[in-house]
């Protein structure tokens, strides 16, 4: 079938909630994707920071294959392979700190326990279903959920409530009640929301990166004001890690960077190298607030996703990174490309600050420039992947197998887009 053939059907049966660039893409290597005329692409997106170990890795499509073929599916009233391991693996990164994740304990300092859905608006839905059915059953017996204002939690009506921007927000009302936004790094309104609602306050939900309203990371000193105030008064603090966790930012989870531990954490995207699932995350005495019966998911957890995302975690964890030791895992590599990263996004032409943290990073364009999404539609023509979140900014999430070399044919391409 050609890409017009192809294109056309897709126009007329599937439904028109995307804004779609003209090419299909068949096939990948590593880096690279393909489209159906055959044309390579350098992939700075990685499917909107979910291949992280990039396309055909063999770690990952042996898992899949040797899956497929034995089991696709089982009702989650039984027992299914893997998902213990994968569940155990969540709770030893989780525990990791500032050590190699693979030399953390799984049950020290802390155990956490693990509900698998399909995605990253399911997996911060149970987060909120967790927070109230705690604050009723052994907290404070609050309801609200504090939000950040330019945040993004998922597209169901619960997380879109949570999702404090108007675009997300508008064309649904009346949404869900219950949820409360300031602005990020507030640390007065932060104060002041507790002081006015005190243990009404069921948990605070935050991304400690915005990533989908322009690669925008929390302080330190907002992080830690916080973890100390729903400590003190006996909310929850749920940190959503679907873009950002898993390596992404250079630490097994990016609230580690900060020093704090949260209460509930949430994973999506990069879990299953592209095998749809999503992970609600909670201190294990916090998710006995769950009895059987009060959340469930038909595929959540199934066969496949979780032996695709023990192969993910197993690589992630005590893999070998591209330039990387032997069985060291990609904590290092991250970091370092990540560095490399900025520095060079730096040097661009009209680019004026660069946030963020890893292999997620956002390139802010000076005032007076073309729309950034042109400079994307640009870059595609040149058989470049990327996204912007904006008007002025370019977003950057590349597979974890990204190497400088990767980095200086990027910004090759970028310098001619943006002279």
């Amino acid at each position: 079938m050609s890409f017009e053939e192809a294109k056309k059907l897709d126009d007329a049966y599937v439904m028109h909630t995307f804004g779609r660039s003209p090419v299909e893409f068949v096939g990948g290597n590593g880096m690279r994707l393909t489209d159906s005329d055959g044309k390579e692409y350098l992939d700075f997106l990685a499917g909107i920071a979910v291949n992280c170990l990039g396309y055909g890795h063999p770690a990952l499509t042996g898992a899949i294959q040797e899956q497929v073929d034995k089991l696709l599916h089982v009702s989650n009233y039984f027992q299914i392979e893997r998902r213990g391991e994968v569940a155990r693996r969540i709770s030893q990164l989780a525990n990791a700190g500032v050590a190699a994740p693979k030399d953390a304990s799984p049950d020290a300092p802390q155990q956490w326990r693990t509900f698998f859905g399909n995605s990253g608006a399911e997996a911060n839905e149970c987060a909120i279903k967790l927070a109230r059915l705690w604050a009723k059953r052994g907290g404070n017996g609050g309801f609200d959920i504090v939000c950040l204002n330019k945040s993004f939690h998922g597209r169901t009506m619960e997380t879109i409530a949570a999702t404090m921007q108007g675009w997300a927000q508008d064309p649904f009302r009346p949404l869900p009640g219950g949820f409360i936004g300031i602005d990020a790094n507030d640390v007065d309104a932060l104060r002041d929301v507790f002081a006015q609602k005190g243990s009404s306050i069921a948990a605070v939900l935050l991304e400690p990166i915005q990533g989908e309203s322009g690669v925008h990371p929390m302080t330190q000193e907002f992080m830690t004001e916080v973890r100390n105030l729903t400590s003190e008064y006996g909310a929850l603090m749920m940190c959503d890690e679907v873009q950002t966790g898993l390596f992404r930012t250079g630490w097994a989870l990016a609230f580690q960077a900060y020093g704090i531990v949260p209460d509930v954490f949430t994973l999506a995207k990069a879990i299953a190298g592209g095998v749809p699932m999503g992970a609600c995350v909670a201190k294990a005495e916090i998710s006995e607030a769950f009895h059987a019966g009060d959340h469930g998911s038909t595929f959540g957890g199934g066969p496949l996703a979780c032996a695709a995302a023990d192969a993910v975690l197993t690589e992630l964890t005590e893999g070998t990174a591209p330039d990387g030791e032997e069985g060291e895992g990609y904590l290092e590599h991250v970091r370092s490309v990540g560095e490399y990263l900025a520095e060079q996004l730096a040097e661009l032409p009209h680019v004026v600050e660069v946030r963020g943290s890893g292999l997620i990073q956002g390139a802010e364009l000076e005032a007076g420039l073309p729309d950034a999404h042109e400079f994307v539609a640009r870059a595609l023509e040149a058989g470049l992947v990327i996204n912007a979140t904006g008007p002025t900014t370019l977003r950057l999430l590349p597979p974890l197998v990204c190497t400088r070399a990767d980095v200086d044919e990027l910004c090759g391409i970028l310098r001619e887009l943006l002279a």
